[in-house]
């Protein structure tokens, strides 16, 4: 065991009370001096992700007892609010990462601290295409591609969702018929990375491909993150599905995006007057009904999204499961915030006029970050389908 992980082993009592909104407030000066190299190399510097872990971040949603936060999930959503008002790529990177982090709960003790003991440690993951894991004496022979890993470039260990198959190369089922499925986890050395990441926004991810092929994992490093019985840990905060919090963090990206993009528009709408004006924008009565509707739409998805984050998370810390209906609620307040938050950026572009269309404006790089991170799951419009079908009582198609 690595001496990184002796020193985080030392602090098995957790990181205690910490003001993770506070530190992350504390990182946006750095953050946004950055964020023209980040876009331009398209990874996060090293100084960026040294100043996240110097303030522990990345281990803000582990278990206290391998040294971490378990901060509850506002904070998550709040953090990566104020992080992506400096830089969305920094922000997404974190959300991910802290997503992937819940893998610490599922993992026995030892091994959970060897991935995620060390002071650098980051996990990231992304969708399989067509990935396998044979059964073999003591673990799996794994092979497959993976998509879309966001922070890749700095991570340490990454994770393989597979189906798992038997000697012959066939899909092992489970009592209902369905491929059993595995997440392996090795290390970022093992695997082949495709730099495939040349996209309209969110450059900065570096979310690129990567492959292995018949690499022996270990049946201890293995989970499934769907699994909820195979999670160790028993603080309220592992009771949350891996992707609900997903989708509880990176409403928060969305967030932050649409307030500071309306905030520079709010600044720069005194100092503008458009050709064949003589009012500057801030005295048009169109847009001064505009911002007041889209400041009152943002604040409203933003209130509603963090009254149903409290009444899920008081479900879960009370009764141990939040309801059908609460989980509902919750999955129709991250999407409509999200879809909000793009609205509202759409408004100040299109009201900036030319001011928008510039690299270096407070409103391009955001423009393409948002539409970028809307076309990810959590804001799809299909999410309403299936909170519907829970409202009237009837079970979704696709898991809350």
């Amino acid at each position: 065991m690595s001496e990184d992980v002796k020193i985080d082993n030392a602090q098995a009592g957790g990181l205690g009370e910490v003001d993770w909104v506070a530190r992350a407030k504390d990182l946006v000066p750095q953050i946004e001096a950055a964020a023209d190299d980040i876009e331009k190399d398209r990874r996060l510097t090293d100084e960026v992700m040294a100043a996240l872990h110097e303030s522990q971040m990345f281990k803000m949603l582990m278990p206290r007892s391998i040294g971490g936060g378990e901060a509850e999930p506002m904070q998550f959503t709040q953090v990566l609010e104020v992080i992506a008002a400096a830089d969305a790529s920094t922000a997404w990177c974190l959300g991910q990462a802290l997503g992937c982090s819940f893998t610490s709960a599922y993992l026995d003790r030892d091994v959970a601290l060897d991935i995620f003991g060390p002071k650098n440690a980051v996990l990231a993951w992304g969708p399989a295409r067509g990935a396998k894991a044979l059964k073999v004496d003591g673990g799996y022979k794994s092979s497959g591609l993976w998509m879309f890993a966001s922070g890749i470039l700095h991570a340490t260990w990454v994770g393989g969702h597979s189906i798992v198959c038997d000697a012959d190369g066939e899909p092992i089922k489970d009592k209902n018929g369905k491929p059993v499925q595995r997440t392996m986890l090795f290390p970022t050395t093992e695997c082949k990375i495709h730099d495939v990441w040349h996209v309209l926004g969110l450059r900065g991810t570096g979310s690129n491909n990567y492959e292995v092929k018949d690499l022996f994992v270990p049946e201890a490093h293995t989970m499934w993150r769907d699994a909820t019985d195979e999670v160790r840990e028993t603080g309220p905060l592992y009771r949350i599905p891996i992707l609900t919090n997903y989708g509880i963090g990176f409403v928060g990206i969305a967030l932050g995006l649409a307030r500071t993009t309306l905030d520079a528009f709010m600044k720069l709408a005194p100092e503008k007057s458009p050709a064949g004006f003589t009012e500057p924008l801030s005295e048009n009565a169109v847009i001064q009904s505009q911002v007041a509707q889209w400041l009152g739409r943002l604040n409203s998805a933003r209130s509603y999204l963090f009254e149903t984050i409290e009444a899920y998370w008081e479900a879960i810390c009370t009764d141990g499961q939040p309801s059908l209906e609460q989980r509902a609620l919750l999955r129709i307040s991250i999407s409509n915030a999200m879809i909000t938050s793009r609205d509202v950026i759409d408004f100040a572009y299109h009201a900036a006029g030319t001011n928008s269309i510039f690299e270096g404006s407070p409103f391009e790089r955001r423009f393409r970050d948002i539409h970028t991170l809307t076309q990810q799951g959590q804001a799809h419009l299909s999410n309403f389908q299936f909170a519907g079908q829970a409202l009237f009582g009837t079970a979704p198609a696709r898991r809350l």
